[in-house]
């Protein structure tokens, strides 16, 4: 029986269950090297979802249903010129977003975690408007990636097709990857210095920034860097999920 993973799950396995939450993967569908597959944010959104939740139940018995990936990110610049890059608008993935609340608040599941797995991907607007239509329902986000500080796991910096993805999908995912055709993830940034800074955000051109689609070198990426890397995440996901459940927030 899987109680967990509405991807394999059947009616039969969840039917005398009761749950305390749902977890929302959310990706992209885009160029990620020469070497991963297009739905990398995905896999590994999911993957990091997955091995959380069955830790919230091991550690506290809170109960949560993993929903099916979200594949369609927003997308940069030269990005969406790419053969079957996928660009999701704003309005897009807040009609996705809106329809799953609706869906789960019916069904009395009102807390809802996304796990958000590609960078160019933003819900604090959407969940504020959730908000003022669903006041009894929480919507929580976080950026898998973003949890655990990377300086102590790997290497190479990067933000795309890097060390930190490539080697997580090679605990989790070792068949999707094939690290000899990988290029470099050389990249260029910005000219301007303010911008790279930070004093002000704008979308990079990934034509202008990116020869290989990657962002860092994934050269010097393992397994091993990578489970130990997801297990320190996933104990602090789960850590989420249970205080999220267990706990009051005020």
């Amino acid at each position: 029986m899987n109680k967990f993973d509405i991807l394999s799950a059947s009616y039969n396995d969840i039917k005398d269950q009761k749950y305390d939450y749902a977890v929302l993967p959310w990706g992209a569908t885009e160029p990620h090297n020469y070497h991963l597959p297009y739905l990398t944010d995905c896999y590994l959104a999911y993957d990091t979802s997955l091995d959380a939740v069955k830790k919230a139940y091991e550690r506290a018995e809170v109960k949560g249903m993993i929903l099916p990936p979200v594949p369609f990110g927003s997308q940069n610049p030269g990005q969406f010129d790419l053969p079957f890059c996928l660009h999701g608008r704003y309005e897009t993935q807040k009609a996705i977003l809106s329809d799953i609340v609706a869906s789960l608040h019916r069904q009395n599941i009102n807390k809802l975690i996304i796990v958000n797995g590609h960078g160019g991907n933003s819900f604090k607007n959407m969940i504020r408007d959730l908000a003022i239509d669903y006041p009894d329902f929480l919507i929580a986000a976080t950026d898998w990636f973003k949890i655990v500080p990377t300086k102590d796991f790997f290497e190479e910096a990067g933000d795309h097709a890097d060390e930190l993805e490539t080697s997580v999908l090679m605990h989790y995912r070792p068949e999707l990857v094939n690290l000899e055709i990988a290029g470099n993830g050389t990249y260029t940034p910005f000219k301007t210095k303010t911008l790279r800074e930070g004093v002000a955000w704008t979308p990079r051109n990934w034509s202008k920034v990116s020869q290989d689609t990657g962002i860092g070198n994934p050269h010097k990426s393992t397994a091993e860097k990578g489970k130990k890397y997801a297990e320190a995440v996933t104990d602090k996901l789960a850590t989420l999920f249970i205080e999220l459940i267990k706990e009051e927030m005020y």
